[in-house]
Parts: structure tokens; sequence; C-alpha cells
């Protein structure tokens, strides 16, 4: 059993999108996770819909958000303070010291991050990196596994775990359903006009039932 999660992405929505199941999993099981937050999302795109946001409210919209989902997955939640989608300007080395330093005083067992070049994003490739980074930079001896989360995977080949996360479905869902401005954009990929409800239900099951990661190796 792992004996402290950390979690590093760099958006609201990023943990529970993509890795609440498994974050829910591990709470359950009595583990703490704590997450790192890079940025608040404050360039995002989605302002609610009916839209209930502007550019200037945004970024308090999604603080807000993401707390709430983090009182809900039972997280310990840190603010890192980037802007979003300028990630991938900052030096990489300055990152991973300040990720580094966490990482130091909670000595975790496991960090989820994304799979930097894989995922989609530039935010995305760029805190993963980081967060890489971070752990290289640690003792050897101390250092926790890395899961690496990629988005696109047609490069990497079958992922080394793939967690069943549908037994924890409904507290991944009230997860996602905590960011509002972001859940119905981003959840209305999965169904068409003509939809029923169940329909999309089993589409969301589909989509969101599976959380993969591959484990990072380290050459030093």
């Amino acid at each position: 059993m792992e004996t402290h999660v950390v979690v590093i992405y760099p958006h609201p929505d990023d943990e529970s999108f993509g890795a609440a199941g498994t974050i829910a999993q591990f709470r359950n099981q009595g583990v703490p996770v704590t997450y790192l937050c890079g940025t608040l999302g404050e360039m995002g795109r989605n302002m609610g819909s009916p839209i209930f946001a502007n550019r200037e409210t945004l970024p308090e919209i999604r603080r807000e958000e993401l707390v709430n989902a983090c009182e809900k997955l039972d997280v310990d939640l840190h603010m890192l303070g980037y802007r979003d989608k300028m990630v991938e300007f900052e030096d990489k080395r300055n990152v991973a010291d300040h990720l580094k330093g966490y990482l130091e005083e909670i000595q975790p067992s496991l960090v989820m991050t994304h799979y930097p070049g894989y995922a989609v994003h530039p935010d995305h490739n760029a805190m993963g990196a980081a967060a890489i980074e971070a752990v290289r930079l640690m003792d050897p001896d101390k250092r926790p596994t890395v899961w690496a989360q990629a988005i696109n995977q047609q490069e990497l080949g079958k992922p080394d775990i793939s967690n069943d996360v549908l037994p924890v479905l409904e507290q991944k869902k009230e997860a996602i359903f905590a960011h509002q401005s972001q859940a119905k954009g981003i959840l209305g990929q999965f169904h068409g006009g003509s939809d029923t409800s169940a329909e999309l239900g089993e589409k969301a099951k589909r989509h969101l039932g599976q959380e993969q990661f591959y484990i990072w190796h380290f050459s030093d």
C-alpha cells in the first residue's frame, strides 16, 4: 500500500477528469493524497453553460471550484501560483526545485503527473516534465514512484497501470461537477443532441471508467 500520494497537474479539473477515480480509491484505503495544482486555469475558454463567468471573474470561480472538488475527494490542496498557459515558458529547473521542496517535505511513495510530450496541452507537458525532474533531483534512495498519464497514447503502447474506477465513478462525477464552469462543456463531447440520459451515462462510463498510467523509469 502507498504511504502518501502527491498529484501534480497544472489546472483545476485535471485532477478530476484525469485521476479522481484513482485518488478516491487511495483515499478509501486511508492513503493521504496531496494535490499540487499549478495554475487557476484563468485563461480557460469555458465560462459555464449557461455563461456565468467572464475573464475578470473566472479566476476566483475556478479557485472555488478547485477547493470544492478537493473537498469532495478529501485531498490536501496546495496552489502553486503559476499563470495559466504560461507554464511552458517557466524555467523547468526553477519549477522542479519548487516541486522538490514539497516532495522532500511530504516524502510521498507515489507521484502522479502528466507524461511530458504526450499530454497534448503545453501546460500539461511542461508541468509533467518539471514534476519528473523534481523527482529525478531527489536522493535516488528516497525517490517516489512516478505514474505518468498520457492523453495521446498511440506511440507509447499499452499503459503499465489501468485502474478500473467504475466502483468509485459516482465520487469521480461529484468531483468533476464541482468544476461547474468546465464540466458541461467537456462532458458534452460524450453525447449528441439525440442521446438519452442513459446513453450519456454509458458513454461516460466508457470514457471515465478507466484511468491509465505509465511508470516512469529513471536512468540514474
